[in-house]
C-alpha cells in the first residue's frame, strides 16, 4: 500500500516537473536575453521584460500542448490502472 502511494506521489511529481520545466525555461532565457539588451543599450523600460516573456511562453504553449496532453494522459491511464491495487491493499 505504502508503496503504491510513493510510486503515485513520484510520478505526480514527476510529471509536474515535465509540464513545467519547459515554460520556466523559457521564460528564464527570454528573462535573460532581454536584460542584457537592456544593459546594452541602458533601455530601463519595466514593461519591456514582460511582453516577450508572455509571448514566449504562449508561443511555446502553444506548440507544446499536443506533447503535454498525450504526456498527461498516458499518465493519468497509468494511474486509473493502479486504482485496482490500492483498493485492493486496503
Amino acid at each position: 500500500m505504502q508503496d503504491i502511494v510513493i510510486t503515485l506521489l513520484q510520478k505526480m511529481f514527476i510529471l509536474t516537473l515535465q509540464m513545467s520545466v519547459p515554460i520556466l525555461l523559457v521564460g528564464v532565457v527570454i528573462g535573460l536575453m532581454v536584460s542584457i539588451f537592456q544593459t546594452v543599450t541602458q533601455i530601463q523600460e519595466s514593461t519591456l521584460t514582460f511582453v516577450p516573456k508572455i509571448v514566449g511562453c504562449v508561443v511555446l504553449l502553444i506548440f507544446l500542448m499536443p506533447w503535454m496532453f498525450s504526456v498527461f494522459i498516458t499518465t493519468v491511464n497509468e494511474f486509473m490502472a493502479m486504482i485496482p491495487q490500492l483498493v485492493g491493499a486496503m
